[in-house]
């Protein structure tokens, strides 16, 4: 039968070398070639090159399969490699992590129970103990890997809900999270799918520099307390989405563990600090109950390379079920390591080999200086915007990311700004990400290449000033 030689097997090993050999001097092809982060092609031209091809007639060769790939994907693909590619949490990756990748996607383990994973499951148990001694968690600490932030989000509330019911006997729409203003959707999307209150968030006001207000956690606690309600958890963030701002967790860790609410740190941003020079912008962590780390953003892995940590491994339990085909009981009573029982999820890939690779070949303090070098450089940056009377940038960064917009009298100064963000997206020039805050458009800078050079902010920005311009100088040619 013709389809079993698409198996890697004995027989497929060679096919197996020879595809992927070609797949990755294409990747390599295109990534070295690239001028620009992205083509600018539009939406609707690209869906009618894909909505034409018919996948019920196979084209029956990998050389072919490829070249349409190249038509359809990677000519057009957004390339994070490049320096001018400005705009979300997407980092350029590291080789060591590629190759794991290669390897993990071929033997195809699945980290949910020891009989499918074996070595796999203690790689990623080793690097679950590295990453806590880093935070600091102490030795009762654990957890496991996921898809993302998100899901550790909600991994990590979902814990804390289950203690507070345990220990509060109280019903679920009782139950209160505090997270900053500039925390991330996660939190509100997890309160949603723990089955919680509507209002079950309740924002925390900032300060001037985009960090949680301790007084006015304090007074949100008091708040609702006065009401009836019971506070489930705290979510301090270490590297907001918008600012990469640092909440001040040593303050928020004493509210805590005064008022005995659960503290959850989402540091998916700002996890590489555990390998940086900067590890004392994280002070206050390791009094954490749980904590959501991102390798795929700042220690430069591929996607998907996330983790959840709690301080004590006790509280896994909540997600822990046992099916007799899988992880029966006497498994646990057996010692033997089965990931599932501390997961929402069952099938589940091997990412640790990404980072066990990259930890092995480059070693943590490798990591750290690439961090670094894009911390360093995003305060270049605030350095040349503050000086920039193009330009307001709001607050001096802690990690990588610039919040400014152009400024102008112009009472259009929203629809400039937007347009200019379109109009060196369509370019594919460069690529710049925007938001709002307090009501205005802002773009922002997202800064994780550490091949970008101030020469790279400095162009951008002057491409982004001449858009801005040409939309006004346009605009009042129209009016």
């Amino acid at each position: 039968m013709q389809a079993l030689s698409h198996l890697l097997d004995a027989a497929g090993a060679d096919r197996y070398r020879l595809a992927v050999a070609d797949g990755a001097q294409r990747v390599a092809r295109r990534i070295t070639a690239a001028g620009r982060p992205f083509t600018g092609i539009s939406p609707a031209r690209l869906a009618d090159d894909i909505d034409a091809i018919d996948l019920d007639h196979p084209l029956g060769d990998t050389t072919a399969a490829l070249d349409e790939l190249d038509r359809v994907y990677l000519r057009d693909a957004v390339y994070f490699h490049h320096p001018r590619y400005l705009a979300h949490l997407n980092c350029p990756v590291v080789v060591p992590a590629l190759l794991g990748e290669t390897v993990l996607s071929a033997v195809n383990s699945s980290l949910d129970t020891w009989d499918q994973s074996a070595g796999g499951t203690l790689i990623e148990r080793r690097l679950i103990d590295w990453t806590a001694a880093r935070i600091g968690l102490g030795p009762l600490a654990d957890g496991v890997f996921t898809s993302g932030g998100t899901q550790s989000n909600v991994h990590a509330l979902m814990l804390a809900r289950d203690e507070a019911l345990d220990r509060f006997a109280c019903a679920a729409d009782q139950l209160r999270v505090f997270a900053s203003e500039y925390a991330h959707f996660s939190v509100t999307k997890a309160a949603k799918l723990l089955g919680l209150a509507e209002d079950a968030v309740i924002s925390v006001p900032g300060t001037a520099d985009r960090r949680m207000s301790p007084e006015a956690l304090q007074r949100s606690l008091d708040a609702c307390r006065q009401a009836g309600l019971v506070p489930m958890a705290v979510v301090a963030t270490a590297g907001t989405t918008d600012f990469g701002s640092i909440d001040p967790l040593p303050r928020v860790a004493d509210l805590c563990r005064r008022t005995g609410v659960w503290m959850h740190v989402d540091a998916a941003y700002g996890c590489g600090l555990l390998v940086s020079r900067r590890r004392r912008l994280l002070d206050g962590i390791e009094r954490a109950d749980s904590v959501t780390v991102d390798y795929h953003k700042s220690f430069f892995q591929p996607v998907s390379s996330s983790a959840v940590l709690v301080r004590d491994r006790a509280v896994l339990r909540h997600a822990t079920y046992h099916a007799d085909y899988l992880n029966p009981k006497r498994a646990a009573e057996e010692q033997i390591p089965n990931q599932v029982d501390k997961s929402p999820q069952t099938t589940r890939r091997f990412d640790a080999l990404k980072l066990w690779l990259t930890l092995r070949i480059m070693g943590p303090d490798a990591v750290g200086a690439l961090f670094d070098a894009v911390v360093d450089l995003a305060d270049a940056g605030w350095r040349i915007l503050e000086a920039d009377p193009r330009f307001e940038v709001l607050v001096r960064p802690q990690l990588s990311t610039l919040v400014f917009r152009f400024v102008t009298a112009e009472s259009r100064a929203d629809a400039a700004n937007l347009y200019a963000r379109r109009a060196i997206a369509e370019s594919g020039e460069a690529m710049v990400a925007s938001t709002v805050v307090d009501g205005r458009h802002y773009l922002k800078l997202t800064l994780l290449n550490p091949r970008t050079t101030v020469d790279d902010i400095s162009a951008v920005l002057d491409l982004l000033a001449q858009h801005a311009e040409t939309y006004l100088g346009s605009s009042l040619v129209a009016a």
